[in-house]
């Protein structure tokens, strides 16, 4: 069985349970292509973000762990609505199932 790799943001140590994966969204981008400030009501979340850590992978019928086909470090893009934001230690991450990460970046 595959041991849950974590990350640990300041004092605190986060370890994703099962699928979930624990994702730290990009920051939001400050101007428009155009040049244009833009005031922080009107920036939208960005869809992109990097892996912090994994869980143990889902639970397969007969008793085994699924592999992850996403790694720490590797940037990921997912839906607007998917998965928890938590806070932790004054950082905004996001914590979601595997399922909810549609493609990894090159």
């Amino acid at each position: 069985m595959a041991k849950a790799k974590s990350t640990e943001s300041g004092k605190s140590k986060i370890r994703p349970l099962g699928e979930k994966v624990l994702i730290q969204r990009l920051e939001a981008e400050e101007k428009t292509k155009g040049g244009i400030v833009l005031p922080d009501t009107a920036k939208e979340k960005p869809q992109k973000g990097k892996i912090l850590a994994v869980g143990d992978g889902r639970l397969m019928d007969d008793g085994t762990r699924a592999a992850f086909q996403v790694k720490v470090g590797d940037m990921v893009l997912f839906a607007s609505y998917a998965g928890t934001e938590i806070k932790v230690d004054g950082q905004e991450l996001m914590l979601m199932d595997e399922s909810e990460v549609l493609a990894i970046l090159d």
